[in-house]
């Protein structure tokens, strides 16, 4: 099918263009918030050609897999069909959580902050990558050639990867602040500037004048530049949203374009510097605390353990939709660290579900069954390279019990390379696309990439091995 022809019927089984309230994109699905789930054809969707899952778990919402770069292909036409994105009106629709807002149920709000997160986030995402692939190979460079710098060529190339993921990384809270302004339907390039303020240095001078500076310990300092990191930045721009709003109802219409976003800015930096930045950076310390305790334990068995069971329940995470409740944790580490501990183990889950396949294929050419040999046959190059979602939805998930011993598989690789103490510069990549960017550790560069590739192949056995035995 062509994207054409794939999202006349993606439209055509959700109940057609006016039942479509909203569509927007993450980077594998498509997700849709319908006026009727009434009108939808569930089982006809799963079954369409090029949707390799379909995810409902709330009302009148439906996130459809239909793999990376071709979700946001989707989107667009989505768009010219006259479908709207999430702030085509300025606003942040509610009613696919399902439930009022006067419900405040704790279940719905934990839903709607996954979400947003996801909303925020996911345009960032090719970013994020990029940057960290450049940083990755950046590292491997001065781990291989230590002189580099004496070498024009060497130099010139070391300079512009690192350069490509500085550009990215410096002004991760301002793009952040620019998203989320975006998101909450508040003025982007005011939720930028919000998010930018973060890292100057006018903050460790506020912080110096009002004595909350720690001379001998600026990172220790309840107020200094960068401190709460993104996180701060989501929270500061929320709250700008609400001020810009407030203000812009009470503000004459010829005063709109000076007063509004001057009086936004200057009732949203003083509360954001002296309460949120500080709050925030105190939860975020909170959060590498406990990252230090268990990913990072200097107790061999306590970094097994939390690798294990990362790996092991990161499958069903992604089948909910749950998976990008993790991206805070992800930039808090590579704010405060320069890199990314869980994910080296979170990314065995795909060499899981390779293992599990293989182990069905087998089985599967012994009792004759060519076309579920065809199906495995046409997931596995993809899920080799790192995109696991045509196994887990047309292989693993329906057959049920292959899709728990991937996972378990999964979790004596991420065992593995949490030991080894694996690290990335980023999130995203996986599968052998992934050694791009592991490359990070205490044990230098090309340790990390071959603890990982060893990994990624302790997963693959022992997923074979498991289902192997639970299937015969």
């Amino acid at each position: 099918m062509t994207n054409e022809e794939l999202v006349s019927g993606i439209i055509e089984r959700l109940g057609g263009v006016g039942n479509i309230d909203i569509a927007v994109n993450c980077m594998t699905r498509v997700r849709v918030t319908l006026r009727d789930e009434s009108s939808v054809r569930e089982e006809a969707l799963k079954e369409l050609d090029g949707v390799l899952g379909v995810v409902h778990n709330q009302k009148n919402y439906f996130e459809i897999v239909v793999g990376p770069g071709r979700a946001k292909k989707c989107t667009d036409l989505f768009r010219k069909k006259g479908i709207p994105g999430l702030v085509a009106e300025g606003r942040v629709d509610e009613r696919s959580d399902g439930e009022t807002a006067a419900s405040g149920s704790l279940k719905k709000t934990g839903r709607i902050l996954l979400k947003r997160f996801s909303q925020i986030f996911a345009p960032l995402i090719p970013g994020i990558t990029a940057a960290g692939i450049c940083a990755g190979l950046a590292s491997l460079i001065a781990q291989v050639f230590p002189a580099y710098g004496g070498s024009p060529v060497l130099s010139v190339l070391y300079n512009l990867l690192s350069g490509v993921n500085a550009a990215f990384m410096t002004y991760l809270a301002a793009w952040t602040g620019y998203r989320t302004a975006e998101v909450f339907g508040g003025t982007p390039i005011l939720g930028g500037m919000i998010g930018m303020f973060t890292t100057l240095g006018q903050v460790d001078a506020i912080s110096k004048a009002i004595g909350l500076y720690d001379e001998a310990q600026p990172l220790n300092a309840i107020l200094r530049a960068g401190r709460g990191g993104v996180l701060a930045a989501v929270l500061g721009v929320w709250l700008m949203c609400r001020i810009e709003s407030a203000v812009r109802r009470r503000m004459p219409d010829v005063l709109d374009t000076v007063f509004t976003p001057l009086l936004t800015l200057l009732l949203t930096v003083i509360p954001y510097v002296l309460v949120i930045m500080p709050a925030i950076g105190l939860l975020s310390a909170g959060l590498c605390s406990i990252v230090g305790i268990v990913a990072m334990s200097g107790n061999p068995l306590v970094r097994m353990a939390a690798g294990f069971l990362g790996a092991a329940l990161f499958l069903p995470m992604v089948a909910a939709g749950m998976h990008h409740g993790l991206i805070a944790l992800y930039t808090v580490q590579l704010e405060t660290f320069g890199y990314v501990t869980l994910y080296p183990a979170l990314a065995m889950a795909g060499a899981g579900q390779i293992g599990a396949a293989l182990a069905l294929a087998v089985r599967a050419k012994k009792e004759g069954d060519r076309a579920f040999c065809r199906v495995i046959n046409g997931a596995l190059p993809a899920a080799v390279l790192g995109i696991g979602e045509p196994l887990i939805y047309s292989v693993t998930l329906p057959l049920g019990r292959p899709f728990i011993t991937a996972g378990l598989g999964a979790g004596f690789g991420g065992a593995f390379v949490m030991l080894m103490r694996v690290a990335s510069t980023t999130w995203g990549p996986s599968g052998v696309l992934g050694t791009l960017v592991m490359t990070e550790g205490p044990n230098g560069a090309l340790s990390s990439i071959g603890c990982y590739l060893i990994g990624l192949l302790i997963s693959c056995a022992a997923a074979y091995l498991i289902t192997s035995r639970m299937e015969n």
